[in-house]
């Protein structure tokens, strides 16, 4: 029987909102690696279909949607029925994770989530424009707190695989990068020795470069959105305009790209989805292919917390950062239909489980590129054979987002009055030591292609040959 480590105990209630695809997958990984009481671990959702999961395992379970009117009634009760303290893992879908935060740190609770994730009604409200239905805007609302209350109780921003897990990644690619090129120098330990790092390596951009080979056993229906994780998830993001960090090396702008006017600066939106917006990328398995450039959160953090600023505070430095996220070919089929009505999602929807899943891998990395040796792919290639052997409950896209998740909530016991982190500010080295086992096979790959490799082909295009990698070559505009 495989031994698994104890990470450290919580003493308090544990209160987990949302049991989607990704509580499921969390729920075990917290039994596993945390001594906690039983009797004190509540996990609510407004959907009672794996009722009979938390029944087999004893958990509390109640039956109702945490909303703008009741989430502090609903909560206080739960997290602060002592003794210790209360810890809010919160992994549901139209819930402010701001509001969450909040009323967590003002009782004293530990906080976690995957996204800022705003009240039901914030992604597909017509009354507000691009802007404040993008990924900068919410992120800004979280640093704003941040500002306003600086330190107190530990409350982990945007934990989950991406993003998340990749800002770890990126930090690792830089100091393989770091020792492959031979620069000399201690590993960093700030926010500005990391953003110095980058530029000394000329690292112009990166990637969160994603390819999903895992296949159904039964072919996809008309008129059903298929994925292999929240498709609810999935499409409200897919619907925000395209983000991503803006590097200080590009020369051009799309015609319908915007700029922000407050805020960190340190990322633009273009006037159109983003999981209807291709670029070209490059994976070790897929080798080029092209993804959705749709907005997450570590587009903009990571672009963020590289950011090299002179005396007056200009930017002098900053790479660009992106998705670039070929998803499963169900959820590419479902994508291709769905936009075919105009963005209305399917009438059925289903979120592929691991008895579903016949082979393939999700292999989820960071493209570091345009340093001296062109471009490195660092990441995980976990296969849903190894994902059956090693936990249950979910695919390989799902233990790469809930073993996030505990790695998060291990950084936020050890460290419980660090105030609101994102996961760039974690322990990259505690986080992966913690995540690892639950990754398959972690590798970094060396590439030579760029996205000007076997262009043009037959008909002329607008590309930039001065510079490969300059965002006018990776946007796909035809």
């Amino acid at each position: 029987m495989t031994q698994h480590p104890i990470h450290g105990r919580i003493d308090g209630p544990i209160v987990m909102i949302g049991f989607g695809s990704i509580g499921r997958g969390t729920l075990p990984l917290i039994e596993r690696h945390f001594q906690f009481d039983t009797s004190k671990l509540t996990v609510i959702d407004p959907s009672d279909a794996d009722r009979h999961l938390l029944e087999k395992h004893g958990v509390t379970f109640i039956h109702q949607a945490v909303t703008k009117e009741n989430y502090k009634h609903l909560l206080g009760p739960l997290l602060t029925a002592g003794p210790g303290q209360g810890f809010c893992v919160n992994l549901s879908v139209d819930t402010s994770s701001l509001d969450i935060m909040k009323y967590c740190r003002e009782i004293g609770a530990l906080y976690i989530d995957t996204v800022v994730e705003p009240w039901v009604g914030f992604y597909f409200d017509k009354s507000k424009g691009p802007e404040s239905r993008s990924n900068y805007a919410l992120r800004e609302t979280v640093l704003a707190e941040r500002r306003a209350n600086p330190g107190g109780t530990t409350a982990v921003s945007c934990c989950g695989a991406n993003p998340g897990m990749v800002s770890w990644f990126v930090k690792q690619a830089l100091v393989n990068l770091k020792n492959d090129l031979g620069v000399k120098g201690d590993e960093p330990t700030t926010r500005e020795g990391w953003a110095k790092l980058a530029q000394t390596l000329g690292v112009k951009g990166i990637h969160i470069a994603e390819r999903d080979t895992q296949r159904a056993r039964d072919p996809k229906p008309r008129k059903m959105f298929v994925n292999t994780w929240s498709v609810e998830g999935f499409v409200s993001e897919g619907l925000q305009p395209a983000e991503l960090g803006w590097g200080t090396h590009e020369k051009w702008m799309p015609e319908n790209g915007r700029t922000h006017a407050e805020g960190c600066g340190a990322a633009i939106y273009l006037l159109q989805p983003g999981a209807n917006t291709r670029v070209r990328s490059w994976t070790p398995t897929a080798q080029a292919q092209y993804g959705f450039l749709v907005t997450h959160n570590e587009s903009i953090s990571i672009a963020d917390y590289l950011t090299v600023r002179d005396a007056n505070g200009k930017a002098v430095y900053r790479p660009t950062c992106h998705y670039a996220y070929h998803p499963c070919d169900d959820a590419v089929l479902s994508l291709h239909e769905m936009f075919g009505q105009e963005g209305v999602r399917q009438p059925e929807w289903k979120i592929l489980d691991e008895n579903e899943i016949v082979d393939g891998i999700d292999e989820l990395g960071v493209l570091l590129y345009g340093h001296g040796k062109n471009a490195y792919w660092y990441g995980s290639q976990l296969s849903i054979e190894e994902t059956r052997m090693i936990a249950p409950y979910q695919n390989a896209t799902g233990l790469q987002v809930s073993s996030a998740v505990l790695a998060g909530m291990v950084w936020a016991l050890e460290n419980p009055n660090a105030g609101i982190v994102e996961a760039d500010d974690l322990d990259y080295k505690r986080c992966l030591e913690v995540q690892m086992p639950y990754l398959g096979p972690v590798v970094g790959h060396y590439t030579d292609w760029t996205p000007l490799t076997n262009r043009p082909g037959l008909f002329p295009e607008d590309i930039d040959t001065s510079d490969p990698w300059q965002f006018r070559n990776v946007l796909v505009r035809n």
